[in-house]
């Protein structure tokens, strides 16, 4: 199978998860309840950061068998099994960036996003939970 060469600079997309990451944890200390999130991150680090994730995920698991759609940011194939080749592919999750990243980070589970509806998961295979975190 062809691995899918990489847009996003591994180091930088590196960087701008942490950044990310840094940018939504709350900011005070350990013991502060209830700290404020820093500066919210910028749409260009967080379309760095959905690329660089996704372009992840299809390296960790190769294949065509899942499409994952983070509007607007970007979209993969992934997962070995059945390739799909036109329409719209049997197995398809979908989410907006926060619950992508959250995911990717750890910050929510999968069980989570999708009891509460955060990831719309169709299909027998639309399951990342082996996955995430990466």
């Amino acid at each position: 199978m062809a691995v899918a060469r990489r847009r996003v600079n591994i180091e930088e997309g590196r960087a701008a998860l942490a950044a990310w990451q840094a940018a939504v944890e709350p900011s005070g200390t350990a013991g502060s309840p209830g700290a404020a999130a820093g500066t919210p991150p910028s749409r260009s680090l967080i379309a760095t950061a959905v690329r660089y994730s996704l372009e992840e995920v299809t390296a960790r698991a190769p294949g065509n068998s899942v499409e994952v759609r983070v509007p607007p940011f970007g979209v993969t194939q992934c997962v070995e099994g059945p390739r799909h080749t036109r329409g719209t592919p049997p197995n398809v999750i979908e989410c907006d960036a926060e619950t992508w990243l959250s995911l990717v980070t750890g910050r929510i589970s999968w069980g989570e996003a999708v009891a509460a509806g955060r990831v719309a998961a169709s299909g027998l295979r639309a399951n990342l939970s082996e996955l995430l975190p990466l």
